[in-house]
């Protein structure tokens, strides 16, 4: 042992203690959490204040990273360069901060997890923002600190005019404690900060209303608005997060589009993850992945495989996938040297309170600078009054120390001002000079009176601080990038689909899709209709339908079977698009068509599916109810609905209660109506019993009505656009299976009947042509007529056009009524003849 040491024995468990004591109380105080005040942490603002001190502002060149590192490094963080420069990186990432503070010139790394190039050859300047974090500094704003190696001086806190902490969010991990603060909207945060300093009682609720949730760098969907409450009212709570994802058809195939993904997700982790998880056979229904981002933006296409359903695909992507994921809030940051838990009102009063005293400190410093040239001033403005005498005594002393000297004996000034007087140039003689003095004097006596209210008046200083403030918004504000999702939350699929009305339409070729009702408008009689959709050659709308999304579709096919599927699942379309086959949806055989559907409540519900009956026709003329509950557990492969018989086909399948009335019509124009109760319920394999007599060989059945309002009326619509509405006490209640009675006159004119429904003045009819062209009309424009009546024209067709399909449509209260129009300019019919729907034939 050397001379003079001695050993201290000391117990190892103590020393642990205080030696890992005074680790993280550093790491706490002075590494890992942010300070509320300006919402740094000590190496960002080393970062911020060494490019200060460089001199590398928004509107100089930029400078080698390398340099900037350096200047740091020697100066105010004594830790390893890479710790500095990946600080430095993060802060001119615009997916990692929501307000970048370094403009960063070369590759600073990607959403894919790159990393950024060396530090030797990026270059980087400050950000404008930054230059507001910084304003003020000179004027003695803030306390200052000696540096690690107590040479120089660097600032405690940045005298920050921008919500740091609130809007670029901070994260850290201390020592038995973390913070994971979100980012938010500059524009708010500055709306809810002017609000508080308005009303220092505020509610966090008023708050929120002004600062309505977090908002991410990368934009992205907010989930659920529970977890974000709880954040702001608590300081703690979990936010959850979407990508943002629409569904389109690229090159006929239909595709899922992520545009935006949730904060802190790596792209590429993700597509690989959701790779590993498609040949896990984890996730079905998508058969590629193209990752097609470029400078322009984001675009991850999952392009569908043929039998899928986007919904339940998206569904399940965020269900396994980080395209959803959670934040979790946790705002923890140092007030006055101390770790503290706060909640939105906490941050905005500290910041408030920062700013408060920054503004106290420099309107001091400035009232400072102020008085000490006025008193110059008037040391000059003595001199210059009585210039001759101020001359003959410089002149007369024998060096600059007397001459002050008898100028303060003289004139009674003080040291300053003798010694500004003695160093005066001879310029200031001049009378012009002069003048300027005194002006200048009289305009630094009104700062002074000013700077001096503001020093008095509360009220004034936090008027500065809102004026500030708005400054800033002007300048820096934006519009949110996250939306808000308020209903979200830990739902179903149907949860996340709208239960709004659809109109679901199926072409003659078995095209189906499903379409927002809003997209129809409604037309008066004898109008030329809109485009309804655009179908193949050769092929035309024929069944329209009005549904809810989350109700039950039954689908009867031409051979008797039913299938089964969510409104929801059927694609979804424009009112011009052609819509999905229906064979790639249902598994129906290829000579099989569909030729009713049924909408049905929920089919889980025991009460509803026994008391509710599917009754059916076919076109030879059988009829067969069964009860709803037989069709209450689907197959993948369908269900049988009716035994078919040879050379028939199912035409039509009603849901009823039981206690209605059915009425058939035959193409040649008769009509025949019944009790629903003289047909007892069969079962699923049963082939039914005959409901009305054909008339001749070439006659069929086109349409079956199912009564249950014995007020409403019957509609029928021939081929050539003619229809009628008469009363229901019309056809008088015969047996079933007879010869029913006539409905319309049948002539060249009319045509054969082609449709029958049963209407109310509150329902609106939908016609649509083979031509593709359709139009809605008030069922209460049409008058009630005899039934052996031929009717009124309701379209207008234009040459062999007929009529493809008539359905009801429930009435829209929001909807405006439009006056009968065509579509602008001219459209080309499947054939290719051009036709003018400007003009109307008669």
């Amino acid at each position: 042992m050397a001379e003079g040491e001695k050993l201290i024995p000391i117990n190892i468990e103590d020393e642990m203690k205080s030696a890992y004591i005074d680790y993280s109380m550093s790491v706490i105080v002075s590494r890992a959490l942010p300070d509320v005040r300006d919402g740094l942490k000590p190496v960002h603002r080393r970062v911020l204040y060494g490019m200060h001190e460089l001199g590398v502002r928004a509107n100089t060149a930029h400078k080698k990273s390398a340099r900037i590192v350096g200047e740091v490094l020697g100066k105010y963080h004594p830790h390893g360069d890479t710790s500095v420069y990946d600080t430095m990186v993060r802060m001119a990432q615009d997916w990692s901060l929501r307000y970048l503070l370094v403009d960063g010139q070369g590759n600073f790394g990607s959403i894919d997890g790159d990393s950024p190039a060396a530090m030797r050859y990026t270059e980087a300047r400050m950000q404008k923002i930054s230059e507001d974090m910084l304003a003020d500094i000179d004027k003695d704003t803030v306390d200052h600190k000696l540096n690690f190696d107590d040479t120089l001086k660097e600032p405690t806190v940045l005298p920050t005019r921008i919500p740091g902490l609130l809007v670029n969010g901070a994260s850290g991990i201390a020592v038995g404690m973390a913070t994971n603060m979100p980012p938010h909207n500059l524009t708010e945060v500055v709306d809810g900060t002017v609000a508080y300093i308005e009303n220092n009682d505020i509610e966090i609720d008023e708050l929120m209303q002004h600062i309505k949730a977090p908002d991410f760098p990368t934009g992205g969907t907010i989930y659920g608005y529970d977890g974000v409450k709880e954040a702001f009212h608590t300081g703690r709570g979990r936010v959850v997060l979407r990508g943002k994802a629409n569904i389109e058809e690229v090159n006929g195939r239909e595709c899922i589009i992520v545009n935006e993904i949730p904060y802190q997700v790596n792209k590429a982790d993700m597509i690989k993850k959701t790779a590993d998880l498609i040949n896990d056979k984890k996730i079905d229904g998508i058969s590629t992945i193209r990752d097609e981002s470029d400078r322009n933006g984001m675009r991850i296409v999952y392009v569908l495989k043929r039998d899928a359903i986007p919904n339940i695909v998206l569904n399940k992507l965020y269900k396994y996938t980080a395209l959803q994921s959670s934040f979790s809030v946790n705002n923890i940051a140092l007030v006055n040297g101390r770790p503290e838990m706060l909640n939105l009102k906490d941050l905005i009063h500290h910041f408030v309170e920062h700013r408060h005293e920054v503004v106290v400190r420099r309107t001091k410093y400035e009232l400072k600078k102020a008085e000490e040239r006025a008193h110059i001033l008037e040391g000059l403005i003595i001199a210059s009054d009585n210039i001759d005498e101020v001359i003959a005594l410089i002149r007369a002393s024998a060096n600059a120390d007397e001459a002050r000297n008898k100028l303060i004996e003289r004139f009674k000034l003080s040291e300053l001002q003798a010694k500004a007087i003695v160093e005066m140039r001879l310029r200031q003689l001049t009378g012009l000079e002069q003048d300027k003095l005194r002006a200048e004097y009289e305009e630094l006596m009104k700062t002074i009176e000013d700077l001096k209210d503001i020093l008095e008046k509360k009220e004034r200083r936090m008027d500065i601080i809102k004026e500030e403030l708005r400054e800033v918004q002007s300048k820096y504000g934006d519009e949110r990038r996250s939306n808000i999702e308020y209903a979200g939350g830990d739902l179903s699929i149907e949860d996340m689909i709208p239960d709004e009305k659809v109109v679901i339409t199926i072409s003659h070729a078995g095209y189906i899709k499903r379409t927002s009702l809003t997209e129809y408008k409604t037309q008066n009689r004898g109008g030329v209709g809109q485009k309804a959709s655009t179908t193949r050659n050769e092929d035309f709308l024929e069944h329209l339908f009005v549904g809810t999304n989350h109700q039950y579709m039954l689908f009867f096919t031409q051979k008797g079977k039913c299938f089964w599927m969510r409104v929801y699942e059927i694609p979804e379309g424009s009112k011009t698009s052609k819509g999905r086959a229906i064979q790639n949806l249902i598994n129906i055989e290829q000579d099989d068509k569909v030729m009713a559907f049924i909408c049905t409540q929920d089919l889980k519900d025991e009460e509803y599916i026994n008391n509710h009956y599917v009754i059916m026709a076919t076109k030879n003329g059988q009829v067969k109810k069964t009860s709803l509950e037989q069709y209450s557990r689907p197959r993948t492969n369908g269900i049988n609905a009716i035994t078919i018989k040879e050379n028939d086909e199912l035409l039509e399948a009603k849901l009823t209660t039981g206690e209605s009335q059915v009425m058939l019509a035959l193409r040649s124009g008769k009509a025949i109506r019944f009790e629903e109760a003289k047909t007892r319920p069969m079962g699923r394999n049963a082939s039914g019993v005959r409901g009305i007599t054909l008339q001749h060989d070439k006659d069929e059945v086109i349409g079956m009505i199912a009564v249950n309002d014995m007020e409403s009326n019957i509609l029928v619509v021939s081929e050539n656009g003619y229809g009628k509405r008469s009363s229901l006490e019309d056809y008088r209640i015969t047996n079933r299976g007879g010869k029913g009675v006539k409905t319309i006159s049948i002539t060249e004119k009319t045509g054969n009947l082609v449709a029958i429904k049963n209407v109310t003045d509150e329902d609106d009819l939908m016609i649509i042509n083979k031509s593709g062209i359709a139009i809605r009309m008030e069922v209460s424009d049409l008058r009630v007529m005899g039934r052996a009546t031929q009717g009124v024209k309701l379209i207008n067709l234009k040459g062999n056009d007929s009529i493809a399909a008539v359905a009801k449509v429930m009435k829209d209260d929001e909807e405006p009524e439009v006056e009968a129009e065509g579509i602008e300019n001219t459209d080309v019919s499947e054939n290719g003849t051009a036709i003018d729907n400007n003009e109307t034939e008669n």
